[in-house]
């Protein structure tokens, strides 16, 4: 049975729709005075900080760290407390530590569920930085959140679900990003994925160029500061001299980059950016790790995405580790005669690492192939439950079973990544192009969007426009009861209502506990996987390689990079972006399952993650898993924190592991032994 995300396609295809941005598409958003705010994001040495949540456990250990980086750390709030912690002020509201703290900023250290109540405090208390770094903060609370940053031109949200930012010049960091590995430098970088991002942090701290500033996006559906946001500081920083960019399948935040850089070279602008998108393995209505890495209704491919910043001037690399020498290329410089290391509490210091001084010139490949992954609770099209929902939320909405008669169109309402906001979105019959029309999350679809919508819809006169508008409301309760992505229904009628065999689909906000009547799609494999905090999905096909990664960018890119080389991945599995002994034996166990996989190959870059922990947890998992009888070898690629203790570890180990920190290198070697009869 084709999945609801393809049926939607096939009918706009039908129409002849085109991705957004692309001809035909016609897109009508709010205006905004958020973007004002920029100019926030150019933190500095001396910018006061706070922390929401200060008392808590993360955000203690995180204090400290940042204090020892050289943060201007001056205080912060828990509800209902106050006096002093960690020698600091302590209040109980967000409006007093502003009042008597007058931060620049604030690290949101709350979890998920009273995060966005936290970032609307902020708000409200007028600071001027927010970076808020919980994961699965609900999607219709950030779109509420942005329906109030637009109406304001003091606050600057990053996040949620982000790293944070850093500056390592003014050695200030907001977040959890891994101070150790930066060097101040004139290299800004923006990624949606984390560990991409410390993984460029650390190639262009080896080449000795260091960074000016480092924004980690987040991988949420709708992010407070965006590729294009951060890239518009880069460009105008005198500190900056190149440009590092890192997307993901998901949203069409590159492309809103592409345009941005195309007026940038038309007025002459030379600064070399070079970037990576990953994700060219994902599958429509497969979510990727991120909450926000999965493919939308007329979101572009990771292909669309990388043509358009090659199509201005965007210097496109297969990997992070491939950017420092990119970098040095750009600007016309020679390669360092030793890697140099992170800025850490004693200073840069320079090393000699393993498989890394005999490298490859860096070259430019798209990768192209696809896999299918198995679905999990991202959408739902059986019309039992649509019909139930439906009636649950919206009771008066006209519902057939039977096909219309009369003329019939798309209609529905998704979200408009772009402008962070809610749209509706109507496919006319005969049409040759769908259109949105962006509204704000708080007022709900006007009679402005409505109106405009219907007037494309080319019915008879005899067709009422409050029959349509009623439909409309319809559509946005149910989309709200549900805390829904996306609900769109393929054949609509004004004088039948919402046709439901087929045509149906119901993206739902996927971080949350499901709606009521809606049954899983995961497989066992996936929900046991869970149990421990690792996403994975099996691929289709005959791929022979098992996969095991610490985090979802980097998962995706490995896949894509494999790949492309000339290998063919068996799964994706994201142990999160601070794996441990455990989750790696359970990983493994789970990759193991799977009968196709002759080689594992498992990637860490120690950002967050002790890469002596994962060498201990792969050392484990032979004993527990009985790996030496199962003669399976594994490749392993750490780099970061600690690698040399766990390539160490490894290598005296005496089992059929082999270490490496050039992922080129491992990469080959993985390719070699799934490709090998015996080993």
């Amino acid at each position: 049975m084709p999945t609801a995300t393809a049926l939607f396609r096939a009918a706009a295809l039908r129409f002849g729709h085109q991705p957004r941005r692309c001809r035909g598409i016609s897109i009508k958003a709010p205006t905004s005075n958020y973007d004002a705010t920029i100019k926030n994001l150019k933190i500095v040495r001396n910018t006061r900080v706070i922390y929401q949540g200060f008392t808590g456990k993360a955000a203690t250990v995180n204090v400290q760290q940042s204090i020892q980086y050289g943060t201007n750390v001056v205080g912060g709030m828990s509800p209902g407390k106050s006096g002093e912690h960690l020698g600091l002020p302590l209040f109980s509201s967000t409006s007093e530590a502003a009042r008597h703290l007058k931060p620049d900023a604030t690290a949101v250290f709350v979890a998920a569920p009273f995060a966005a109540a936290a970032i609307e405090e902020a708000i409200e208390a007028e600071i001027p930085l927010i970076v808020a770094v919980a994961e699965h903060v609900p999607l219709h609370d950030m779109l509420r959140l942005h329906s109030i940053l637009r109406t304001q031109s003091v606050s600057r949200l990053v996040g949620a679900n982000c790293p944070g930012i850093i500056n390592p010049r003014g050695h200030c960091r907001i977040g959890f990003m891994p101070h150790p590995s930066f060097l101040p430098g004139s290299i800004g970088i923006v990624a949606k994925s984390g560990t991409l991002s410390y993984e460029a942090v650390a190639s262009t701290t080896r080449v000795g160029l260091g960074q000016s500033l480092v924004v980690g996006m987040g991988g949420d559906p709708v992010a407070g500061t965006t590729l294009k946001d951060a890239v518009s500081v880069f460009l105008e920083d005198p500190e900056t001299e190149g440009i590092v960019v890192i997307g993901e399948v998901g949203g069409s935040a590159e492309l809103e980059l592409a345009d941005l850089l195309r007026r940038y070279r038309a007025e002459g602008g030379r600064k070399p950016i070079a970037g990576l998108v990953a994700g060219n393995c994902a599958v429509e209505g497969r979510v990727m790790g991120h909450a926000g890495a999965f493919t939308g209704v007329a979101d572009p491919s990771v292909e669309d995405k990388i043509r358009a910043l090659e199509n201005v001037s965007v210097a496109m690399v297969q990997h992070p580790g491939q950017f420092g020498e990119v970098m040095l290329r750009l600007l016309g410089r020679p390669m360092p005669a030793e890697p140099v290391k992170g800025m850490g509490p004693n200073g840069p210091t320079q090393r000699r690492g393993m498989h890394t001084m005999a490298r490859r010139p860096v070259s430019v490949r798209l990768p192209n192939r696809r896999h299918g992954y198995q679905r999990r609770s991202l959408y739902t099209q059986d019309p039992a439950v649509v019909h139930g929902l439906i009636q649950k939320a919206a009771p008066h909405a006209p519902v057939s079973h039977s096909p219309p008669t009369t003329p019939t169109f798309g209609l529905g309402v998704t979200i408009d990544r772009a402008v962070r906001s809610p749209c509706l979105v109507v496919i006319p019959n005969g049409s040759k192009a769908a259109m949105s029309y962006s509204f704000d999350f708080i007022s709900g679809p006007q009679s402005k969007q409505t109106e405009d919508a219907f007037s494309q819809l080319n019915l008879p006169p005899s067709y009422s426009y409050s029959d349509f508008e009623d439909l409309v409301q319809h559509i946005w309760s149910l989309f709200n009861q549900i805390k829904a992505y996306t609900v769109f229904f393929q054949q609509v009628s004004l004088q039948h209502g919402i046709h439901l065999p087929g045509g149906v689909l119901m993206h739902l906000d996927h971080t949350q506990p499901l709606s009521a009547g809606v049954a899983t799609t995961q497989q066992p494999e996936e929900l046991e996987a869970a149990q421990f905090g690792i996403v994975y999905h099996t691929l289709a096909g005959e791929g022979s390689i098992g996969t095991l990664v610490n985090g979802a960018g980097l998962a995706m890119n490995t896949i894509d990079f494999v790949n492309a080389s000339g290998g063919s991945v068996a799964n994706f599995l994201d142990t999160g972006g601070k794996a441990t002994g455990k989750t790696v034996v359970e990983g493994l166990r789970i990759v193991l399952a799977d009968k196709r996989v002759k080689v594992v190959f498992v990637n860490i870059f120690g950002g967050l993650t002790d890469c002596t922990m994962i060498a201990q947890g792969i050392l484990m998992a032979y004993d527990e898993l009985a790996m030496q009888a199962k003669n399976i070898p594994i490749v392993v690629r750490l780099r970061g924190t600690n690698e040399e203790i766990g390539q160490e570890l490894i290598r005296k180990s005496g089992l059929p592991v082999l270490a490496f920190d050039d992922l080129d290198a491992a990469t080959e070697k993985v390719i070699a032994l799934a490709s090998a009869t015996t080993y």
